[in-house]
């Protein structure tokens, strides 16, 4: 078999609609990412119905326009891989659906996707920089995940810790509306912290010891406490508090927080295990106090995937389609999603 392959690749297991076709695993011949962002702002987080209906209306000229723009037909094309989990359950079925339909109208072998596997695999897109060295620790930290996992080779994981209740990306979306700052958190959260002092607020950090485990539940907590001890009166419930309050102050604090955690404890499992490189993926890893912080305190590479990279798209989705079609994976048109799924399976 040979190693050229051009997978087209679906992604929508959350509010994103993408898709991609990619050559070798690393070129992306044309990606397309149709955002639901501003639709669900007026929630303050993702609506799963809206979301899932949304897909409907937004799959097939997706779809139909990456090929376009990449000037292939599904005849050109060896494989379909697309997001089997996880994810929320509407929004995976209307792109497994979709994939389904093309593999069984065109014949082509279907390959179903870890969505967390995926980001890791959003570093080989970028074609100006050598394949990462194995093995890597990796940090998954995106909106509903914060996970460590030591790749060891292509297709070959070990996940060593992840979140216990409320991941980075939670708690960014959470403190955000508690300080009136719109959805979603992470670009809001980063915008207000860029005049805050980091150290106005001594917010917990919760290491976990012994533990390569993540939990932030306590820090929004905290956040909540100090909002509620300078505005008594502000009732349950009430996401935009009054004018006064040390917002930047507030949200610098938090991210320094956050990003003590997420940078101590990928740096240390890297020391421990011996890893040759460090990757940050996922939604979080835009953050950029997070990506100085990991390239201030590390002695090791850290590589983390250009901006348009880190969020949810289809391109990661046909490189790790790429090594599983390469490694002989064929899946099921009766291939259900899984909505739960752990990265090392």
């Amino acid at each position: 078999m040979s190693d050229d392959t051009r997978i087209l690749a679906i992604e929508t297991s959350c509010d994103e609609t993408a898709a991609a076709v990619v050559e070798n695993g690393r070129r992306v011949l044309a990606g397309i990412v149709a955002s639901q962002a501003a639709h669900h702002a007026k929630y303050g987080g993702v609506f799963p119905e809206a979301a899932s209906r949304m897909h409907i209306e937004s799959i097939y000229p997706v779809v139909a326009e990456t090929l376009a723009q990449a000037h292939v037909g599904l005849e050109a094309v060896d494989a379909i891989a697309v997001t089997r989990g996880p994810g929320l359950a509407g929004s995976l079925v209307v792109g497994m659906a979709m994939a389904k339909g093309m593999a069984l109208a065109s014949g082509l072998p279907l390959i179903g996707v870890n969505h967390l596997e995926a980001h890791l695999y959003s570093i080989w897109l970028v074609e100006d920089e050598p394949e990462p060295a194995f093995p890597l620790l990796a940090l998954i930290v995106s909106g509903g995940h914060s996970e460590l996992v030591l790749m060891r080779d292509h297709l070959v994981y070990e996940r060593l810790g992840g979140t216990l209740d409320d991941a980075a990306g939670e708690a960014f979306d959470k403190v955000a509306r508690l300080l009136g700052l719109g959805y979603p958190g992470g670009p809001a959260i980063q915008a207000a912290a860029e005049t805050g002092d980091p150290q106005a607020f001594k917010f917990p950090r919760a290491w976990l010891e012994d533990s390569w485990d993540f939990s932030f539940s306590g820090l929004k907590t905290a956040v909540l406490r100090e909002v509620r001890s300078q505005q008594p009166d502000l009732e349950a419930g009430v996401e935009a508090p009054r004018p006064g309050l040390p917002i930047a102050d507030l949200a610098a604090s938090f991210q320094a927080a956050v990003i003590d955690v997420l940078v101590g404890k990928a740096l240390s499992a890297a020391e421990t295990l011996e890893a040759k490189e460090v990757l940050v993926a996922g939604g979080v890893s835009a953050n950029r106090a997070l990506r100085d912080a990991f390239r201030q305190r590390s002695t090791l590479p850290v590589r983390v995937p250009p901006l348009a990279l880190c969020t949810d798209n289809a391109a990661m989705i046909g490189a790790v389609g790429h090594w599983r079609y390469l490694a002989g994976q064929r899946d099921a048109l009766d291939m259900d999603v899984l909505p739960t799924w752990p990265v090392a399976a």
